[in-house]
């Protein structure tokens, strides 16, 4: 237990140096750098493997806006529009299987309150605290789960949920009807399966399309065209993205490496987190610095052969 708290004060004076560095000096703008894309599953008591507390979640989101990095909506950053100001590095969050941690309503009043446990409940309120961290997040929902990751758990909820997500700036993803293991089954499975998970939330948010997809155990179907785009059962489906469940940050989404069909995630567990931020502090220029222009790309001249060729119309390039 004492060599678990001496760890905790060192992370924690370590976190207060780089912040405190952060704060004397924004860092030049480098939109080739890379990205975090945080993985969460249950928000919850004890802390285990997948499994962040309520109060450890909260200590990230301080983290995180302590160090200079801001909400990034992932479908903004898969167009190539960053949103963060000037300065600044965006982060996007992802929470995995709808668990009920994840977002709970309670009885107040004779009706329901956001619970401020559950993990919506604490990023709502440090966005009100910090409005300049932005809002955003991705939910993979699980809508034909069974109980307790089916739709978070409050079934006589579960439109009011989706709403809320959607009507507050979130997104919602695909993670497969019931979390199947893709590389299982054949191609009609797969695609019933990615088909009718965009069927059971457009119920409650009417033509409401999934983007991203999220692979149930980080395992690809045995042709990754079938996750890609399809038609099943009279609905069609196309994703821009596939997420997997690891890999570390991810390219820019300027940058030739890009691949939006392999895009690796960060598991936001103690000692993943703490390395890629840790990472990022030792080595600044591997990290997406944003110029404050949606319309403009900024980048080191000396790392124009990286940048992937062509860009879109509607964005400049330029090279400092």
């Amino acid at each position: 237990m004492r060599l678990v708290l001496v760890g905790v004060l060192l992370l924690t004076a370590a976190l207060l140096v780089a912040s405190a560095a952060w704060a004397a000096g924004p860092l030049p703008p480098n939109e080739l750098g890379r990205v975090m894309i945080l993985e969460y599953h249950r928000i919850d008591t004890p802390e285990e493997r997948w499994t962040r507390t309520p109060e450890n979640f909260r200590r990230d989101l301080e983290t995180l806006h302590a160090r200079g990095y801001r909400l990034q909506a992932l479908n903004d950053l898969l167009d190539g529009r960053i949103t963060v100001p000037a300065g600044t590095t965006p982060v996007v969050l992802t929470f995995d299987d709808s668990s009920p941690g994840q977002f709970r309503y309670v009885a107040a009043n004779g009706g329901v309150a956001l619970d401020p446990r559950s993990g919506v409940g604490v990023l709502e309120a440090f966005i009100a605290e910090r409005p300049d961290f932005g809002r955003a997040a991705t939910f993979y929902v699980l809508p034909g789960a069974s109980r307790p990751n089916r739709l978070f758990n409050q079934p006589e909820h579960e439109g009011r949920k989706l709403r809320f997500l959607v009507e507050r700036g979130y997104e919602i993803g695909n993670h497969t009807l019931w979390h199947a293991n893709l590389g299982k089954y054949g191609e009609p499975t797969v695609r019933a399966q990615l088909a009718e998970a965009q069927v059971w939330v457009q119920r409650h948010v009417p033509d409401y399309r999934f983007r991203t997809l999220a692979l149930p155990h980080g395992v690809y179907p045995k042709n990754v065209e079938w996750a890609v785009a399809g038609t099943a059962k009279g609905t069609t489906y196309r994703h821009d993205a596939i997420l997997m469940v690891a890999g570390g940050a991810a390219p820019s989404p300027f940058a030739r490496a890009f691949n939006p069909v392999r895009l690796p995630r960060i598991q936001a567990v103690e000692r993943d987190l703490t390395h890629w931020l840790q990472h990022f502090d030792r080595h600044p220029g591997d990290r997406f610095v944003s110029d404050g222009d949606p319309a403009v790309v900024t980048i080191p001249a000396a790392l124009r052969d990286r940048l992937r060729a062509p860009l879109p119309k509607h964005l400049e390039l330029r090279a400092r």
